[in-house]
């Protein structure tokens, strides 16, 4: 079936034009090179992505915050507790990884930009799903790392929530990529073998010269091209420095040590914190959500509820909980943003405080916040999170009293779980009977 009669002959004006993309360097070689790499990369962050919600543990009370998501926020297991930097892992990975294949992703944007605007846009059904998968991928590209990047910045610029978004556009993204990868994957296996990458290193500028028009015909090799200013070997070199560079300039967030953290110049909480005891990452200080040393004060309590809406089973200060067996272990915290800070905690096991609310260890508990009305100031967590013998009340950080910005007076701290679960100045514990 011909489609191309239902649009005009003649091109718009611009971008649609023939011979408006002149660029010697395009081409299905480049293009595929360029495939290849987005292609070992993206499965990673995509797949970080998803495990990512999972360690919410979203079938759980509040802790799922995408609406109406349907049967895109399926969900398959409990959130491991073991090894315990399983999540700063994942997500330094899915970070990480999301950055530094953005030079890719904007060079194959550029290397394909001419088949974007072939004038008729449809001319068979057949290349009509084509051009369907692929404004789902560029378009679900480009909204997923431009969110994320934004979301890393703490910049929501955005008038949406980042995480039903974010969702959202990653089953988008995702079923674009898979249908443009068994559309393109034979041809992209072709054009690779036209040149060896290693050939094309070795090519100065003035011996550069456009691809051969791939089976005769090929709209990414423009039928006039400009004289090159730049050799493949140089567009190879500034999409890799790029995305080194960028490694080099986030990834301490996530690495840490002595090295790296420092040279984290890009990452809004990588860089060097001295040396106090409570000194590191604070993503949401205790001013901003309304909690008062006053609220944390003497008059503070902990209360422990059996079932919900049950009766107050126990009802502890600060002092009785100090009281309590006491166990240390250093642990760290890991943000959806990508950065990761361990110390050393010490706190009452939720297990133990389970058995003082009267019910067994492996029981599903929710933790409120003094902070009232925030996003994550009410939290469930697993059966196994509440078992686990690494998961504490946390009362001190690296031997001294939480500061009000860590959740003086207790906080939670759940291993391998992300960080914004760790629920800062709680308040009650209400325990499934």
């Amino acid at each position: 079936m011909n489609l191309s009669r239902l649009f005009s002959k003649t091109p718009p004006p611009g971008p649609f034009r023939p011979g408006a993309w002149r660029s010697p360097l395009r081409g299905r070689w480049m293009t595929s090179l360029l495939a290849s790499v987005l292609l070992v990369g993206i499965p990673f962050v995509a797949v970080t992505g998803f495990l990512s919600y999972a360690a919410y543990n979203p079938r759980l009370g509040s802790n799922d915050l995408t609406a109406n998501k349907g049967l895109l926020g399926f969900y398959l297991f409990d959130w491991p507790t073991e090894p315990v930097w399983l999540y700063a892992v994942n997500q330094g990975i899915h970070v990480i990884g999301g950055l530094v294949l953005t030079p890719v992703l904007l060079a194959k944007l550029w290397s394909v930009i001419p088949k974007l605007f072939t004038w008729p846009p449809v001319v068979s059904p057949a290349q009509a799903l084509e051009r369907l998968s692929l404004l789902a991928l560029v378009g679900g590209a480009i909204f997923q790392f431009v969110t994320g990047t934004l979301n890393i910045l703490y910049w929501y610029a955005f008038p949406f929530s980042f995480y039903p978004a974010h969702l959202y556009g990653a089953w988008v993204f995702t079923a674009g990529f898979v249908v443009h990868v068994a559309i393109k994957l034979p041809l992209m296996r072709r054009a690779r073998r036209t040149r060896r990458l290693i050939d094309e290193l070795r090519v100065p500028l003035e011996q550069t010269r456009p691809e051969e028009r791939f089976e005769g015909q090929d709209e990414l090799v423009p039928a006039a091209p400009r004289e090159p200013t730049l050799s493949r070997r140089g567009l190879l070199g500034l999409v890799a420095g790029s995305s080194a560079a960028i490694f080099v300039l986030t990834a301490g967030q996530t690495i840490g040590g002595s090295v790296t953290r420092p040279v984290a110049l890009l990452a809004p909480r990588g860089r060097v914190y001295g040396d106090g005891p409570n000194d590191f990452q604070v993503n949401k200080p205790a001013a901003s959500v309304g909690v008062t040393a006053e609220m944390a004060g003497p008059s503070y309590r902990l209360e422990l509820v059996r079932g919900a809406g049950g009766t107050v089973a126990r009802s502890l200060s600060r002092g009785q909980l100090l009281e309590l067996p006491q166990h240390t272990y250093r642990l760290p915290i890991a943000c959806v943003e990508g950065w990761s800070t361990t110390q050393t905690w010490t706190g009452v096991r939720l297990r133990d405080l389970a058995a003082l609310a009267g019910v067994p260890a492996g029981t599903v508990m929710t933790a409120e916040s003094l902070e009232g009305q925030g996003t994550f100031a009410t939290t469930t967590f697993s059966a196994d999170q509440v078992a686990a013998d690494k998961s504490l009340l946390a009362l001190r950080v690296n031997g001294v009293d939480l500061s009000l910005d860590h959740g003086f007076p207790a906080r939670i701290i759940i291993p391998a779980g992300p960080g914004v679960h760790n629920t800062k100045w709680v308040s009650r514990m209400t325990f499934e009977a």
